[in-house]
């Protein structure tokens, strides 16, 4: 069948060009000043917003052929809202006045062909193309850095957001890869179904950069990465279009689909997919969990990520990332636990992680049990703190930045028995080389975004007054020493924020070396003018 077109909401409001999200969701001054006082150190008020007429934009290295010219646009303000992703580094240098370099054209494909032509024409002409689709990259994933092209193009696939086709009888449906999460799941909630895949910047990312990143999604166990919900992908590159098999499962050599899963951009543009859908959730049940030992929670998490409970929702919080949610503030750790079923009520799935938990000092407050009638308790009240800071996050740290703020997220992922050290390490060493940096004692955050049986994926926030006009020179500095450590203590550099610029150094220490012969090999072979992305995963 032909799904509906699709509702487009976010025409309504005005994405920041330079900032997280939506303009009228932005700290206002006040705001960032208060911001600001939770930081010593950090400026008398906040840095302007930036304008894009304040930028040096020059004009376009050339311009597209007639043929061309109705899918590109040369606009000062697309073009400066191209330049860059969503990173501490890509805000403060646009607070600075100093983006990156700022493509000089912008282009939105329609479908397939167009996709191709646009390729065609860049490769004759040595024309650099970053794909581009939200442009929500925290890892200089969608940006051209140095002067090896002619021109640099930033390709668009927003106006690619169709839901083509869906299958009932295998459940799954034909997506173009330029859908955003919102227009996606639009287009499939009149069908009862989901994609199930909700990152924190679904509202500003799609389906293909979530392929092309091996996005991790807001579930914490089970099928969290978009890996899991693939099951076929068509992609155009510079040597040709190839489209894989839609199958359940295949054993018949290396999967194709592996190759461009994660590959972001630099051997060629996702442009469908057919994705495994699930049937809308209808029961729901969540708790928080309050620990005053960092240690037994982590061995509680473990085990209930060893229980095979499989918990949707399993999120532990540090005393400090507790605290700035608002999920406590008495100096306990919390633990978020959810459960939901298109099936069958979760509440004995809840029962029994709960009772896990408790058995390592976990406690709930009175009347937690599921099913009791109190309409709001104080583990609601807990968990709800916690989804509105977690999605009210990126804009505070725009507002930190405002303030001079240097504000460093970085996310890993390792095996249960490295996992404290790992965590001890880099609150020691990377809080020194924030204090070495700028003088100032930094605040250093960690949550449990992602568990398995075998390991979790903690994420750290580092905060640390700035030194005013250096801001990226401290960014660049921390980002180091953590990569650092991860490295050290064999630590993925990166669970679900994918590889960029910023990650290569790290990523090219832990990709073994014939796999990085065999991708240079395979990028030789599908970009020969190498056009796609440059610096990305390979030279």
């Amino acid at each position: 069948m032909t799904a509906a077109a699709p509702t487009r909401r976010a025409a309504d409001r005005t994405r920041s060009w330079w900032g997280w999200g939506y303009t009228d969701a932005q700290p206002d001054d006040a705001e960032c000043a208060a911001l600001g006082a939770l930081l010593p150190g950090t400026l008398p008020r906040p840095l302007p917003v930036p304008r894009v007429a304040d930028l040096s934009l020059g004009r376009p290295a050339l311009t597209p052929p007639t043929s061309l010219a109705h899918l590109v646009t040369a606009a000062p303000d697309v073009r400066a809202a191209h330049a860059q992703g969503k990173a501490y580094r890509d805000i403060a240098r646009a607070l600075r006045g100093r983006p990156g370099r700022i493509p000089d054209l912008v282009a939105h494909p329609h479908g397939d062909q167009d996709v191709a032509d646009l390729l065609h024409w860049a490769g004759e002409h040595r024309v650099a193309v970053i794909p581009f689709g939200g442009g929500s990259s925290v890892v200089g994933g969608v940006e051209y850095r140095g002067d090896a092209h002619r021109a640099v193009l930033s390709l668009d696939t927003t106006r690619m957001d169709h839901v083509l086709e869906i299958d009932y009888t295998s459940r799954s449906a034909r997506i173009q890869a330029g859908a955003l999460g919102p227009v996606l799941e639009d287009q499939l909630r009149p069908h009862g179904l989901t994609l199930r895949h909700f990152p924190q910047s679904f509202e500003f990312s799609t389906l293909g950069g979530w392929l092309a990143t091996r996005a991790g999604g807001h579930y914490a166990t089970g099928r969290t990465h978009i890996d899991d919900f693939v099951q076929s992908l068509t992609v155009i590159t510079p040597a040709g279009t190839g489209t894989s098999w839609r199958l359940p499962a295949s054993g018949a050599g290396p999967s194709p689909d592996r190759l461009f899963l994660g590959s972001e951009g630099t051997l060629g543009v996702i442009t469908e997919a057919w994705m495994r859908l699930q049937r809308r959730p209808r029961h729901k049940s969540s708790a928080a969990v309050s620990f005053t030992d960092f240690g037994r929670a982590l061995d509680a998490v473990r085990d209930i990520a060893q229980s095979d409970l499989a918990p949707a929702n399993c999120r532990l919080l540090d005393p400090g990332e507790a605290l700035l949610a608002g999920a406590s503030h008495d100096g306990s750790s919390i633990l978020v636990l959810g459960f939901e079923s298109a099936a069958t009520p979760t509440d004995a799935h809840l029962q029994a992680a709960l009772d896990l938990a408790r058995a390592h000092g976990g406690t709930t407050p009175p009347h937690d049990a599921p099913g009791t009638p109190s309409p709001r308790n104080a583990s609601a009240a807990a968990v709800d703190a916690w989804r509105s800071a977690f999605l009210r996050m990126p804009y505070l740290r725009d507002g930190l930045a405002r303030m001079g703020a240097v504000v460093e997220t970085f996310e890993t992922a390792t095996t249960w028995d490295r996992l404290p050290a790992l965590i001890d390490a880099v609150r020691t060493e990377v809080g020194h080389a924030a204090r070495k940096a700028t003088g100032h004692q930094a605040t250093i955050n960690c949550r449990l975004t992602h568990v398995y049986p075998d390991g979790a994926a903690p994420y750290f926030t580092v905060a640390v007054a700035g030194r005013p006009g250096d801001e990226v020179a401290v960014w660049d500095d921390i980002k180091a020493v953590a990569a650092d450590v991860l490295h050290r203590h064999r630590a993925t550099i990166t669970h679900h924020h994918a590889v960029g610029r910023d990650h290569r150094p790290t990523y090219d220490l832990q990709r073994p070396d014939p796999f990085a012969l065999a991708l240079q090999a395979t990028k030789n072979a599908l970009d020969p003018h190498h056009i796609l992305n440059p610096g990305v995963l390979v030279d």
